[in-house]
C-alpha cells in the first residue's frame, strides 16, 4: 500500500479558524469546546485521550478571517509536552495543569478572556465530552437555559466534507482492506470456526496498511442473519453464505469499511438453500442502484430509496432492517448518514457507505458495502473488490 502524506498544521489551523468564523456565523455559542475523540484529531492531529482528566481545546467566535484565531488547550501538565509535538497545536497556547488544580474554572476563565460574561456565556461542546465534564461546567455557568449546547451543528458542518488529503486517505485505506478482502475465500474453508477465520483477518488487516483494527464480523449461516453478529466458535459448512464485515484505521485515524458476502467452498459449491441465489441478486441491484443514485444534488434519503425500493418490489422489504449508509472519516459512524428521512442535499466531499443487506432470521443473511465519495459529476468508490458470491 502506498503511504499517505501527513496532514499538515496549515490544515490544521485552517479548520481551528473555519470552524471560529462557523461559531460567528451561526452565533450559537461563544466558543467551542473540544474534548479527547475524534473530534480532537480532527482539530489537533490527534485524539489526544488523558484518560479521566479534562483537556479541552477552547475554538473561541471569530469572524476576522484576516486575524488567526486564538485557540488555547488546556490539559494535564504531565501531557502538555506530547499535545505540543501535535501538528495542530503550532500556534496554540497550551496550559498544563495539576492535580490541585480547578481546571473546569480554569476554561471558563479563559472563555471570559475572550471578553465575554461568564453570566450569559454559550459554550457549544462536542459530542465525545463525558457526562462528568458537561455537567461541571453547566454548574459553574448556573445551569442556565442554553449555557451549554450540542456543537453538532459546526462541527457536521466541517467534517463532512472532506477535503482533498482526506479523500486520498480514504482511497487509501480502502484499498488497503481491499487488499484483505481477497484474501477471504482461501480462508473460508469448512470446518473452520468464525473465530479462527476473524483472528486471521485481525492479523491481515494489521498487515495491509492500517495501524488499528476497528472490527471483523464473520457471520455464517444464520449467524449472517444477525446484522450486527461479530464472530462465534460455529463452524462453517460448504455451501452456506457467510458475511465478512471488516475495518480499520490508517496512522492519521482514516477508517475504511467494507462488506462481502461468500460461499463456502467457492461460487459453485452446492447451496444449502436454494433461495440464496435468488436474494442475492436482488441484494446486488439494490446496491447498484443506490450507488448510481450517490450523486451531487441528490438527497441522503434519496439513495437510501434507490435500495430500498428495489428490495421491496422483490418481497424482501421487511428483511431490510437498517439504515442504507453511514458517514465515513475520522470516525467509522459519522454524518451524513443516508436513511430514509434524511432529506440533506449531497455535496462533492461527502463520503459515506452504501450497504444495503437483506437478512432472513433462522436462515441467512446478505451485504454489500462499499465506502463513496461524493465529486463533482458524481462519486468515487473505494472499495472494487467484487460484489457477487465467491
Amino acid at each position: 500500500m502506498t503511504t499517505t502524506a501527513s496532514i499538515s498544521s496549515q490544515t490544521y489551523q485552517s479548520r481551528q479558524q473555519r470552524a471560529a468564523q462557523l461559531l460567528a456565523q451561526t452565533n450559537i455559542a461563544d466558543a467551542l469546546i473540544v474534548t479527547p475523540g475524534a473530534t480532537m484529531r480532527y482539530f489537533l492531529g490527534d485524539e489526544a485521550d488523558t484518560h479521566e482528566r479534562l483537556s479541552a481545546l477552547i475554538i473561541p467566535q471569530s469572524s476576522d478571517e484576516q486575524r488567526p484565531v486564538h485557540c488555547q488547550l488546556i490539559t494535564p501538565a504531565v501531557d502538555a509536552g506530547t499535545l505540543a509535538a501535535l501538528p495542530g497545536t503550532a500556534d496554540i497556547n497550551i496550559i498544563g495543569y495539576t492535580d490541585d488544580d480547578h481546571p473546569h474554572a480554569t476554561v471558563i476563565s479563559l472563555v471570559q478572556g475572550e471578553g465575554h460574561d461568564p453570566h450569559h456565556m454559550r459554550l457549544a461542546v462536542d459530542g465525545h465530552m463525558p457526562a462528568s465534564h458537561l455537567l461541571t461546567l453547566q454548574n459553574i455557568l448556573g445551569n442556565r437555559p442554553q449555557c451549554i449546547v450540542a456543537a453538532t451543528p459546526i462541527v457536521s458542518q466541517l467534517t463532512m466534507l472532506k477535503d482533498p488529503a482526506e479523500i486520498t486517505h480514504l482511497q487509501t485505506v480502502g484499498a488497503a482492506i481491499d487488499e484483505v478482502h481477497a484474501l477471504v475465500p482461501q480462508l473460508l474453508q469448512p470446518g473452520r470456526t468464525e473465530a479462527e477465520v476473524a483472528a486471521a483477518l485481525h492479523t491481515e488487516i494489521l498487515n495491509h496498511g492500517h495501524t488499528a483494527v476497528d472490527f471483523v464480523i464473520v457471520g455464517s449461516g444464520p449467524n449472517g442473519a444477525n446484522p450486527h453478529h461479530e464472530h462465534s466458535n460455529r463452524t462453517l459448512q460448504t455451501g452456506e453464505m457467510v458475511v465478512v464485515d471488516i475495518g480499520g484505521a490508517d496512522s492519521e485515524g482514516y477508517r475504511s469499511d467494507c462488506t462481502r458476502t461468500y460461499i463456502v467452498g467457492g461460487a459453485d459449491a452446492a447451496r444449502i438453500d436454494p433461495e440464496m441465489d435468488t436474494m442475492y441478486e436482488v441484494l446486488v441491484s439494490a446496491q447498484a442502484a443506490a450507488r448510481q443514485a450517490a450523486v451531487p444534488g441528490a438527497r441522503a434519503k434519496d439513495v437510501d430509496d434507490a435500495a430500498r425500493r428495489v428490495i421491496s418490489d422483490a418481497g424482501y422489504g421487511q428483511f431490510f432492517v437498517h439504515r442504507t449508509g453511514h458517514g465515513i472519516g475520522l470516525s467509522t459512524h459519522e454524518e451524513p448518514f443516508i436513511t430514509s428521512t434524511n432529506e440533506l442535499v449531497l455535496e462533492p466531499g461527502m463520503a459515506f457507505s452504501i450497504e444495503p443487506g437483506i437478512y432472513l432470521p433462522g436462515r441467512f443473511g446478505a451485504r454489500i458495502e462499499d465506502i463513496v465519495i461524493i465529486s463533482d459529476d458524481g462519486h468515487i468508490v473505494c472499495n472494487n473488490q467484487p460484489r457477487m458470491l465467491r
